[in-house]
């Protein structure tokens, strides 16, 4: 996660509403492209300036869904409103880890009170994750405020980058949070693009591991080496795959994201037209 990433979720803080425990989704078929949702972080600059005006634009562009990364200082009855208002749901939002402590509780009520299922940690500070027992300690930390979410009755998820897969003494990190978290308490957001920067296939650890991934992010890249991030549709990924294994595996949210577009607007405008042009 670049330093902007980082400073934007500590500066805004972040949380995620909900009741509602997972679903038996596992049995049922996921509908994915008539509810696309959309990762906020892509429009970040507008919320900043125009909260109410950038969700409405969002909605009438036909997204349904939204994932918050901060809450703008807004309270939660007043982002439950502008959402309300513009027909759109928030089942996630992301929170900065250091917010896995004292002030967890805290954010689990600000989550419920602006109506989230998820909240979705996307990032482990490096100090967190130089040896294999460093990621295992981290799946503990996990285990252990994904549980405080449940009582709370919200889920909890993380969300990968790309040094997750990057070996440390010859072990994939994210294959130890795979393995070390609480299938029923941990769930992830699997993101397309930075598993395929790392080189891995979305598709298959979908398939290997149906149920843990709940969400994913939708972004495109331009190929190898390079890995330039470009909007849905416009680069090398085979969504129509990744929808598919998706819709087998149990993911319930698809939110496109872009994490530098030049017009954010212009960008989102057009994964949305891809994805809703794609049959599942």
């Amino acid at each position: 996660m670049p330093q902007s990433r980082r400073s934007f979720l500590a500066t805004l803080g972040a949380a995620a509403i909900g009741a509602a425990l997972r679903p038996a989704h596992l049995a049922a078929r996921t509908r994915h492209l008539d509810d696309i949702g959309l990762q906020l972080y892509t429009v970040r600059s507008a919320m900043r300036t125009d909260f109410d005006a950038t969700l409405a634009r969002v909605a009438e562009i036909g997204y349904r869904k939204v994932e918050f990364a901060g809450w703008f200082e807004r309270k939660p009855a007043q982002i439950a409103a502008v959402l309300r208002a513009n027909g759109l749901t928030a089942p996630s939002a992301h929170i900065d880890f250091n917010l896995l402590g004292d002030d967890f509780p805290r954010t689990l009520d600000t989550a419920a009170a602006i109506g989230h299922t998820y909240v979705t940690v996307p990032w482990i500070p490096q100090q967190n994750r130089d040896t294999v027992d460093d990621w295992k300690r981290t799946a503990a930390l996990f285990n252990e405020h994904a549980a405080a979410a449940r009582a709370a009755g919200l889920r909890f998820a993380y969300h990968n980058h790309d040094f997750e897969f990057t070996r440390v003494n010859g072990v994939v990190p994210f294959d130890v949070l795979l393995s070390e978290t609480e299938p029923g308490l941990v769930d992830f957001e699997l993101d397309i693009y930075w598993i395929t920067r790392a080189g891995f296939d979305a598709v298959d650890y979908m398939a290997r591991h149906a149920g843990r991934f709940t969400m994913t992010h939708l972004k495109d890249s331009a190929g190898a080496p390079a890995h330039t991030m470009v909007d849905v549709g416009s680069g090398t990924i085979d969504f129509a795959a990744v929808l598919k294994a998706s819709s087998r595996a149990g993911v319930q949210h698809h939110f496109v994201e872009h994490d530098q577009p030049a017009d954010p607007i212009a960008s989102i405008r057009a994964s949305h037209a891809y994805l809703a042009a794609l049959n599942s």
